[in-house]
C-alpha cells in the first residue's frame, strides 16, 4: 500500500557520528536526503505527524519480504529510535549491540510506569536479540522451568548480557562476589546442577 504525502524535512543524524550535518549540504547529499524522504513517505501515516504507523510498518514488512516479528525489524525500531511500538520516525545512530539490547528491553514496556517484562516476553526478546550465544539456551529453560521470578527487570537484563560476554559456558569463572542480579547466582546455581546430572 503506497501513500502519497506532502514533503517534509527530515534532520537526520550522521550514521557514523551520530552528529547532526552541516547546514549546507552539496547536491548528493541533497539527492540523497530526497530518496530518503520519498520512501519514508510512501509509508507515512497522515494522521501521525512525521510518522510511520502500524499500517505503514505492516506495508512495508510486506514489500520487503520480511515477518513483522523479524529481529531486523527491531533493529529498524532501533536505528530510527523509535519512542513506541509501532511507530517509526526518520532519525539514525551509530550502531552499538549494547544500545540495541537495552532498547530492545525498553521497547517492550507498553505502560508509561512499566518497570518489567514478563518471562514470557522477555524469553522471546531473548532469543530475538541474543539467538545463539553462549548461556541463551540453558538461560531461557531456567526461566521457563523455575517459578520464583514472574517478571525481569532492566538491571537483570542487562546483567545477562555481560554474563554471556564473560562468562564461559562451563560457568567456571563465575563469581557471586562480583555483584551479580540474585536471578544469575540461581541460575548458576540450576545450571551446575545440571552439569553434575550429565556428568
Amino acid at each position: 500500500m503506497r501513500r502519497s504525502s506532502t514533503r517534509r524535512t527530515w534532520v537526520l543524524l550522521h550514521p557514523a557520528t551520530g552528529v547532526a550535518g552541516a547546514a549546507t549540504v552539496n547536491k548528493a547529499t541533497a539527492k540523497e536526503q530526497e530518496k530518503i524522504d520519498g520512501f519514508f513517505n510512501q509509508y507515512a501515516d497522515k494522521a501521525e505527524d512525521h510518522c510511520i504507523g502500524p499500517e505503514g510498518i505492516e506495508a512495508l514488512c510486506e514489500d520487503l519480504g520480511v515477518p513483522p516479528t523479524d529481529v531486523r525489524i527491531l533493529l529498524l525500531a532501533w536505528k530510527l529510535q523509535a519512542a513506541r511500538q509501532g511507530y517509526f520516525s526518520l532519525m539514525v545512530s551509530p550502531y552499538n549491540f549494547k544500545d540495541f539490547y537495552t532498547f530492545s528491553f525498553k521497547y517492550c514496556l507498553t505502560e508509561p510506569r512499566q518497570k518489567t517484562l514478563d518471562l514470557e516476553t522477555a524469553c522471546q526478546m531473548l532469543s530475538l536479540v541474543l539467538g545463539s550465544r553462549p548461556h541463551v539456551a540453558s538461560f531461557l529453560r531456567f526461566l521457563q522451568e523455575q517459578s520464583e521470578y514472574k517478571a525481569m527487570n532492566l538491571d537483570q537484563w542487562s546483567a545477562f548480557l555481560r554474563f554471556c560476554d564473560e562468562i564461559k559456558p562451563d560457568l567456571r569463572n563465575y563469581d557471586e562476589s562480583q555483584a551479580w542480579p540474585l536471578l544469575l547466582d540461581n541460575y548458576v546455581e540450576w545450571a551446575k546442577k545440571g552439569m553434575v546430572t550429565k556428568s
